[in-house]
């Protein structure tokens, strides 16, 4: 099982295939396979930034019950 990057190894890893798209230095055959992963990484990410909001509002909304 593949561990779950840093969301901010995951993001510089977007970064970089996007720059190899941009740049057209990605070699067509490969293509298919970078698109495949940047999409898991942008899934991986966008859930990783859904958790944390959940989990800031959470503890903002005990801290105003504390208040």
């Amino acid at each position: 099982m593949e561990k779950a990057p840093a969301y901010k190894e995951a993001i510089e890893e977007i970064d970089a295939i996007l720059e190899e798209i941009e740049d057209e230095s990605i070699d067509v055959d490969l293509l298919t396979e970078k698109v495949k992963r940047a999409t898991k990484l942008i899934k991986y990410c966008k859930e990783k930034l859904k958790k944390t909001d959940d989990e800031v509002k959470n503890v903002l909304e005990d801290f105003d019950k504390e208040a």
